[in-house]
């Protein structure tokens, strides 16, 4: 890899600022630290691990699992144009912190959070924006307990979500092996297909987009899935879509060096992202495997595995299908009939 001077007059993008700066700088320092109790915590997954959260062996019967993520600021169009309100992006930031907790196969257990917001913000904005955070941690029984507020030009959110596995079923993105079998939770491309419809001018509100817009007020992080592959040793790997589809096969691909084919037939399509795709005459896999922060889970199973757990995910009342194969090599493509091609779309890019 060429390595890119820091202190250059072009920055790093963030993927280079992780793999440049960050993990040099946090690198593996700490690896075990002794409690009050002299209990040792020892770190299983810190920032060099890359994956959804970083992970904590207790002892005992759990590990410590918790994630960050930075979810609102001037670029959240959808906010700015109207079409989520304070209590929406309040659900959204926890949603989607709590969603990393998930693709570890994690049990969500709280939620901490921090709201810049202006000075003249109403405090019925205020009280709307924090009743979203805590409903919509409580919706996956988490709770918001605590964090920081003050103020800002205008509203900044992030918050870190915390929850406990038990080590056995730790998942993580490094585990796809050849031969496994490729499953996602649920259709993808819907919350790209609103940001894309509303940048061209769409409204989005209509019904006809409800399905759309839904993904970016009520973000449903699959824990129960989660909780499910964790539980069976067939399920190797798991990472959740908050970079599209296309970017969380890419990121199993490279993090359990083997490549990955999913076949364009089984992919599930849902009817309002083929009419967004017709609305904007675009491929709907673009929007498929797009920048959409729909926040299903991608997993890598045994096909020994596959049927139990598929069933098990049948009888909670919860989807899983099955969209493509481990194979050997690196990298991903996408299987049309007999042809292997290169996956379409964008996924998203951290500047």
């Amino acid at each position: 890899m060429t390595m890119h001077a820091v202190g250059s007059s072009t920055p790093l993008d963030e993927p280079s600022k992780i793999a440049e700066i960050i993990v040099p700088t946090m690198g593996a320092e700490a690896l075990s630290t002794v409690l009050t109790n002299g209990a040792t915590a020892e770190l299983l997954l810190g920032a060099g691990a890359q994956d959804d959260c970083a992970a904590f062996r207790l002892e005992g019967s759990h590990v410590l699992v918790t994630g960050s993520d930075y979810v609102r600021g001037p670029k959240f169009s959808l906010y700015e144009k109207g079409f989520l309100t304070n209590y929406d992006i309040g659900w959204y930031l926890a949603g989607a912190n709590i969603s990393d907790v998930a693709a570890m196969g994690a049990i969500p257990l709280g939620l901490l959070s921090v709201v810049r917001y202006p000075k003249d913000l109403p405090d019925s904005d205020f009280t709307e924006l924090m009743e979203g955070i805590r409903d919509g941690a409580r919706a996956v029984g988490a709770l918001n307990v605590g964090g920081d507020i003050g103020s800002a030009e205008r509203i900044i959110l992030s918050a870190s979500a915390f929850g406990v596995v038990e080590p056995a079923g730790l998942l993580t993105r490094t585990g796809a092996r050849e031969g496994q079998l490729l499953c996602v939770t649920g259709p993808t491309g819907l919350a790209g297909s609103a940001m894309k419809l509303a940048n061209n001018g769409e409204d989005v509100a209509r019904d006809e987009y409800s399905a759309l817009l839904g993904k970016w007020r009520r973000v449903s992080p699959r824990v129960a899935h989660g909780r499910i592959f964790a539980g069976n040793p067939g399920v190797t790997s798991c990472i959740d879509t908050s970079d599209g589809l296309k970017g969380a096969v890419e990121a199993l691909a490279h993090a359990s060096e083997v490549s990955i084919v999913v076949e364009e037939g089984r992919l599930p399509i849902a009817d309002s992202v083929r009419r967004a795709a017709d609305r904007l005459s675009c491929d709907v896999l673009d929007l498929v495997f797009g920048d959409s922060v729909d926040f299903e889970l991608v997993a890598t199973v045994d096909p020994a595995a596959v049927d139990a757990v598929s069933e098990q995910c049948g009888a909670a009342g919860l989807d899983l299908d099955v969209i493509g194969r481990v194979e050997a090599g690196q990298g991903v493509g996408l299987r049309r009939g007999a042809v292997t091609t290169d996956v379409p779309g964008a996924s998203w890019r951290h500047t």
